[in-house]
């Protein structure tokens, strides 16, 4: 998840002054073969705020769904967005944003790999290692929770439902790993086909997506789920694409400090993409089987993302050409004052703040439910309305002692954090 990728650790300061020698020892020269040593690229900010907004934007959208009765027997879960027209909140999910970052940072790092002669496998493996930290603790602590809870006399109904809900977020993880393996060629097919491999990255999924609905039959129905991998890929090749060409375009750039997406021809055929990408989204969903709602829905016959569908790739569309539309303004946000402080600490916890946050609404809706015996405010009135910022307020102080607790799962061992000065890629 670009969620996934820690911050790299800051370099170490050189010292102020040469440790002194024993005048009869000379320093020794460097083997005449030695690479020059090579600068650490710095983080790119653009990557971290794109990974900040998808992470903050999942958070603020599971904590609008939360609609749950109890009757001392029976838990009941809905979603308060499948009321109304709360399925226009939906339309802000950001999955494509964090697979964009995603495949930001992976590009960035293969760059690295190539370039630091280091094989590819080396850097998935490293990579796995890190993440099984944080997931790691977050099973351990779900299973001693759920025995916890069970013997304390919470009845088995709520429980076993939280538990069969918490651990749903990591099917990210899954797509994720596969993307990572799959970077290499990704990154390749990127610079030998440029937009002809992003083409066809966004074709297979809404033609498979064609099939599914097209012919009947139990075959093409099992095949759409390779959508829950094509679906994504192509906004995971898209930020391969952004890094490629930040870090080593095809032909070089007369001005490297210029941004290419900042020219007037760029930004017009960003602008364009967006409109034309969120019209085919309201034109899908207009013209069906698609529900409005672009995730999941109680009632809803099918969903959008189970498998992914044909308005979801054009959503996942709009959403990259909008945040490269906007990429020097989400920059300049980045830099200074609340921005910064926001990116640079969700940059550090990003993997924590996705895995915890909804067990933090859970704490506080179960606590609320089965032990005040409290009752939900009913979604989109006027109670919920107004209780809106109380609810928000108790899940985020949840939220903030869990990442505290469990935050530094997600800190790299001191071996690896060595290892990375020596060999690592410091962007995205």
């Amino acid at each position: 998840m670009a969620v996934l990728d820690a911050p790299a650790p800051p370099a170490r300061p050189a010292p102020s002054a040469p440790a002194a020698r024993p005048r009869s020892v000379a320093p020794a020269a460097p083997p005449a073969d030695a690479p020059a040593a090579r600068p650490r690229r710095a983080r790119d900010p653009f990557v971290d705020v794109v990974r900040a907004l998808g992470t903050l934007s999942v958070v603020l959208l599971h904590w609008l769904m939360a609609e749950a009765t109890w009757d001392g027997r029976t838990l009941l879960v809905g979603n308060a967005l499948g009321h109304g027209a709360g399925w226009l909140v939906t339309w802000l999910q950001p999955l494509a944003l964090l697979f964009f970052a995603a495949g930001a940072s992976a590009g960035y790092q293969r760059g690295a790999a190539v370039v630091g002669g280091r094989g590819w496998a080396r850097t998935v493996l490293a990579r796995l290692r890190a993440t099984a930290r944080p997931v790691g603790a977050f099973v351990a602590a779900w299973a001693l929770a759920v025995a916890a809870l069970l013997a304390l006399g919470v009845p088995d109904d709520a429980v076993w439902r939280m538990a069969r809900m918490a651990p749903q977020l990591l099917w990210f993880l899954g797509v994720w790993v596969v993307l990572m393996a799959l970077t290499p060629l990704l990154r390749a097919a990127w610079r030998r086909w440029r937009w002809g491999a992003l083409t066809v990255a966004v074709a297979l999924p809404l033609a498979l997506d064609a099939l599914r609905f097209g012919l009947p039959g139990e075959v093409t129905g099992a095949l759409a789920w390779a959508n829950v991998l094509l679906a994504w890929a192509a906004s995971f090749l898209a930020g391969i694409a952004y890094a490629v060409e930040r870090s080593a375009p095809r032909r070089p750039v007369p001005d490297a400090s210029a941004d290419p997406l900042s020219g007037r021809t760029a930004r017009l055929l960003l602008a364009a993409g967006a409109v034309a990408a969120l019209a085919a989204t309201a034109a899908l969903v207009a013209a069906g089987p698609y529900p409005l709602s672009l995730v999941g829905m109680p009632g809803d016959e099918i969903s959008n993302l189970g498998p992914p569908t044909a308005p979801v790739v054009a959503h996942a569309v709009a959403q990259v050409c909008l945040v490269l539309l906007f990429r020097a303004a989400l920059v300049r946000w980045a830099a200074t004052g609340t921005g910064a402080r926001a990116v640079g600490a969700l940059a550090r916890r990003s993997m924590t703040v996705y895995l915890w946050h909804l067990t933090a609404m859970f704490a506080v809706v179960g606590v609320a439910l089965l032990g005040l015996g409290q009752e939900l405010p009913a979604a989109w009135g006027a109670d919920w309305w107004a209780s809106r910022p109380v609810w928000f307020a108790a899940y985020l102080l949840v939220m903030l002692g869990l990442v505290r607790v469990f935050g530094r799962f997600e800190d790299r061992p001191s071996h690896h954090t060595r290892r990375g000065q020596r060999g690592g890629s410091g962007t995205a």
